[in-house]
């Protein structure tokens, strides 16, 4: 039973706002809101607004018994720091962070991703330990899935990071439909799929290995959910925005469609998982 127990640490389930305050997501929600609303003009505004979500987190996690996390005391510091930048920095210092904001904001994260790595303690590990007892901190299962997670993000940092510079050093558009937004929010999607689908398959896997039970894995349908809505949405937001010619965006918009239709049909069993929880 103990090794039954270890497993089921290593996957700890929450109601949906602890479930968000206990996740690294929680952490970096604010990075992004600072990425997605930065541009001419609105680097101050952005930086406070990121700053502001980045306490209400901290707050909202105290009032719940939830400590504060090392991320979260990161990006006070920087943002506050954006804040003042965006205050008393000049002219020329507010327009240069305001072209490479995205750039910045994912540099960083990368770089406190992959110190946390280098120095053996990965980011994911202080919100995990927050859900799973103490008994379980050192278990091989547990150390593993939060390497494992938070190497997936800080690649998909250091991912946003060389796409957002291609935007405005290769193609002088910083606001570029694929470099600035569709690419970045993929590989951002693509690192919130695997964080909720790896616990799961790596619990069911060491379950099987063990011999503990015989349960399937979850179905890898899990880490393309979010594909055919998102097809649907570049489809839609093209066409509105007139980033792609009208033909193009209801093209995807069908394919997201029949993407949709496609993957029901190919993982049933994750629908149905899906319709009982």
């Amino acid at each position: 039973m103990a090794e039954s127990d270890e497993a089921d640490a290593a996957v700890p389930r929450t109601t949906f706002i602890d479930g968000f305050l206990r996740s690294p997501f929680s952490g970096i929600a604010p990075w992004i809101l600072m990425a997605i609303m930065s541009g001419p003009g609105r680097f101050g505004q952005a930086a406070a607004a990121a700053l502001a979500l980045t306490l209400i987190v901290m707050w909202a996690g105290s009032r719940r018994g939830i400590k504060v996390h090392s991320l979260e005391v990161f990006g006070a510091v920087v943002f506050a720091g954006f804040v003042a930048l965006g205050i008393f920095g000049s002219r020329a210092l507010v327009t240069w962070l305001e072209l490479w904001a995205g750039e910045i904001t994912n540099g960083l994260l990368a770089a406190y991703a992959l110190a946390t790595l280098a120095i053996r303690r990965p980011f994911t590990i202080a919100y995990a330990r927050d859900t799973v007892d103490p008994e379980h901190w050192d278990s091989p299962l547990f150390i593993r899935v939060n390497y494992a997670l938070s190497a997936v993000w800080a690649g998909a940092f250091v991912i946003n990071t060389a796409v957002g510079t291609f935007g405005d050093a290769v193609l002088h558009d910083g606001d570029n439909f694929w470099t600035g937004w569709i690419v970045q929010l993929a590989v951002t999607l693509i690192a919130v799929a695997i964080t909720e689908f790896y616990p799961d398959y790596a619990r069911a896997k060491f379950l099987a290995a063990s011999g503990e039970s015989t349960e399937a894995p979850p179905s890898f349908g899990k880490l393309l959910e979010w594909l055919p809505g998102f097809v649907i949405g570049i489809g839609v937001a093209g066409w509105v925005s007139g980033a792609l010619p009208a033909g193009v965006g209801i093209a995807l918009i069908v394919v997201g469609i029949l993407a949709g239709v496609l993957m029901r049909k190919m993982f049933p069993e994750h629908d149905e998982k899906k319709e009982t929880t």
